[in-house]
Order: C-alpha cells, then structure tokens, then sequence
C-alpha cells in the first residue's frame, strides 16, 4: 500500500540493469532488484496531488526528502536523506510520488523507462560534467547497457567514439549505434597502445569507465590524452592509482558520476523526442514470464539493454 506522499504504479515496463548481474549470478538477493521502470498511476497515498490515477510515468528510484537546497534543485542525489525505491519487476510497487516523471503519449515504454531510469540517465548525467567544447575523441571502456548509452550519445553529438569490450555482440551493437571504432579486449594485446594507435599516438580526450574493473580502470589513464578526462561510471573496488604518475605530470582530470539529477529529465525528454534514438539501446524484450531467459542473455553478454514487459 502507499504510504503518505507515495504511489502505488501498474508497471508497464520494466529494465534489467547490469547492477543486478552480481546477485543473478551468486546466492540471489530479497526481493528483487528492479528500479528502471515506467507504468500508470494506480493508487495515491496520502497528501499526493501532483499525480492522478491512470497517469503514464516514469520513475527514478531515488526520491529525496524534498526540503534541503538539493531537492529543491532538482539533485535527489545529493541529498544526504534519500531514499532509494526498487522491487520495479514486480507487476505493481511503491514509490514516492515525487519521483514520478510524467510521460508524454508519444513516449513508449521501453524509452520511457530508459529516459527515467539508468539506461539514458547515467551517460547524460556525465555528459553534463564535461565541457560541451574541445572534446573530439571518448573511448568507453565496458559496452554494457551504461557503456552504450555513452556511446549512443557522444556519437549522436559528433564525437569520434572509441568502444571497448569482451563481448562480439556488444562489440557491434556499438558499431551500430556510433562507434567509429571497436577494440576487442580479448584479442588485443595491449588495449591502451591500441587506444593510442586510434588516435595518433596521442590518447583520447576523455575515457569513460564504464566496466566496473580496477584493471579498465587503470587502462582509461593510460589511454587518456594528457590534460584529458577520466570518467568513472562503473561500480567497483579500491584501484590502486598514483597522483603524480595519473594526475600531477599529466594534467588529467578524474570524476565519477552515479545516476541522473532529477531535474534533468526534460532535458533528456526533448533529447529523445528531438532526433535522439533512445531506442536502439533496447536489443530485447521479453514478457515478465521469461525473465529467466532476459537475465541470463544479459549475464551472457548476448544484448543491449533488455525490457521486460507487463500484461495489461
């Protein structure tokens, strides 16, 4: 049941995000770990007035306390009394309602959740950490759902993309979607030399993180220009980096970036709805009753994002 300043959403569509691999493949988890998702409004907690019932939404799954200086901008990331939503493959489930993003009718599931959620969030957010100038070159190192989502959108805005990673499949996904150039990872020697041999010996101007490994890790500063940017958007455990050697000498700049601030929805709304095909992230669809056979092609590497869809 929702609870005051909640809402209760039939899901419509739901997306597998490469979080929750690490739990398919070990002891499992409570619950389930879903939180890309979109669906209608079907119940209201108490105080909502913002929402209707049988409005189409999308859903961050994070919610800040809406009173600190962050929430009021918009950044329920920053904010140091969050709360985090998940259990989305679940045919219905709670979240707050100031977490809803209204959908348009002309936005279809899949990119809804996409536009809401992770798959677009992540790669956008980080795009606004970077200077809008003076970046020809992005090497994204891990082509998982976050790894596309960067090179779908650094290709659709003129840059030279460089993908890496294990997998054929994603390999040439990204060779759809923009990639100017792919390097397997597991035929290659040495990936930053062929990084570096990509772009005339001088690196690329930013690399992006997006595997999740301390060894990508290290290869983004290797294959970074000097004066570039190092981006991390994978999850992962302490990688052992020296600041004279990867920043001092070098001049490289390194950030992370988690999610998306909430606020910056519509920006990426008119970015899907201007020309932006947030769509060919989704490689499969598959009806909730196979969710089985979704997790285990993702875990496999054999897809892009997968959506799971609901019966009406």
């Amino acid at each position: 049941l929702a609870g005051p300043g909640e809402v209760v959403i039939a899901t419509r569509a739901s997306a597998i995000c490469g979080s929750e691999l690490s739990a398919y493949r070990g002891a499992g988890m409570a619950g389930n770990g879903g939180h890309e998702a979109a669906g209608v409004v079907a119940a209201l907690g108490e105080g909502v007035r913002s929402l209707h019932l049988g409005q189409r939404v999308g859903v961050s799954a994070i919610s800040g306390c809406g009173e600190c200086e962050y929430c009021q901008r918009g950044q329920y990331t920053w904010c140091n009394q969050r709360s985090f939503y998940g259990n989305m493959h679940a045919e219905q489930f709670v979240v707050a309602a100031r977490a809803c993003h209204v959908l348009p009718d002309d936005v279809e599931w899949g990119v809804g959740v996409l536009i809401t959620g992770d798959g677009l969030g992540v790669p956008y957010h980080t795009s606004t950490k970077l200077p809008e100038h003076g970046i020809e070159t992005v090497a994204v190192f891990g082509l998982g759902p976050i790894g596309l989502g960067g090179t779908l959108l650094h290709a659709y805005r003129g840059r030279r993309v460089i993908g890496i990673d294990l997998a054929p499949q994603r390999l040439a996904l990204a060779k759809t979607i923009g990639a100017s150039d792919t390097i397997d990872a597991g035929e290659t020697d040495d990936v930053v030399a062929a990084v570096r041999a990509l772009t005339a010996g001088k690196g690329a101007d930013v690399c992006i993180e997006a595997a999740g490994r301390p060894e990508t890790a290290k290869q983004c500063f290797g294959a970074v220009r000097t004066g570039g940017i190092v981006v991390f958007n994978g999850e992962q455990p302490s990688v052992t980096l020296s600041p004279s050697e990867d920043f001092i000498r070098r001049d490289v700049t390194a950030f992370g970036a988690w999610f998306y601030h909430f606020s910056e929805f519509p920006a990426m709304l008119a970015l899907a709805r201007s020309g932006l095909p947030v769509g060919w992230l989704i490689t499969h669809r598959y009806p909730l009753e196979e969710a089985d056979t979704a997790y285990r092609e993702m875990s496999a590497g054999h897809t892009g994002k997968v959506v799971l869809e609901y019966a009406v």
